[in-house]
């Protein structure tokens, strides 16, 4: 099952997984969430209690609409497909590879300004 891996502070990385739940679960650090921020059939792979736990805020989601962040990934997340028809994931294609890497190339860094949180992208190139 071919992936984009997105890092704390890296940069999206492609892999090749067999899918199976414990491979899932050590991608993630723990349990496995799956979130559907996107219009089309992709799913957000992410440790349940990644912000419990303390992990690292990764990247925030944004609303496609407005522009304005209303959630934050905390900890290493995946991208997959996924069918709508089944509970099954599924391959990303070549175009969703390349389309979500770009979307999440730029790692972001997290400050708390009054009672919000702001993300800003760290411009430049992280390390693998």
């Amino acid at each position: 099952m071919k992936i984009l891996i997105v890092a704390p502070n890296q940069i999206p990385q492609p892999a090749e997984i067999t899918g199976t739940l414990e491979e899932m679960q050590q991608i993630v650090g723990g349990l496995i969430d799956a979130v559907y921020p996107f219009a089309e059939p992709v799913a957000l792979i992410c440790n349940d209690e990644g912000k419990l736990l303390g992990m690292p805020l990764n990247r925030a989601l944004y609303d496609p609409d407005t522009g304005k962040m209303y959630d934050t990934i905390a900890g290493t997340f995946f991208l997959c497909g996924c069918s709508p028809e089944s509970d099954c994931f599924t391959s990303l294609s070549e175009e969703q590879v390349t389309r979500y890497a770009k979307c999440f190339h730029d790692p972001e860094t997290f400050i708390r300004v009054g009672n919000e949180v702001v993300a800003l992208p760290l411009r430049k190139e992280a390390s693998k």
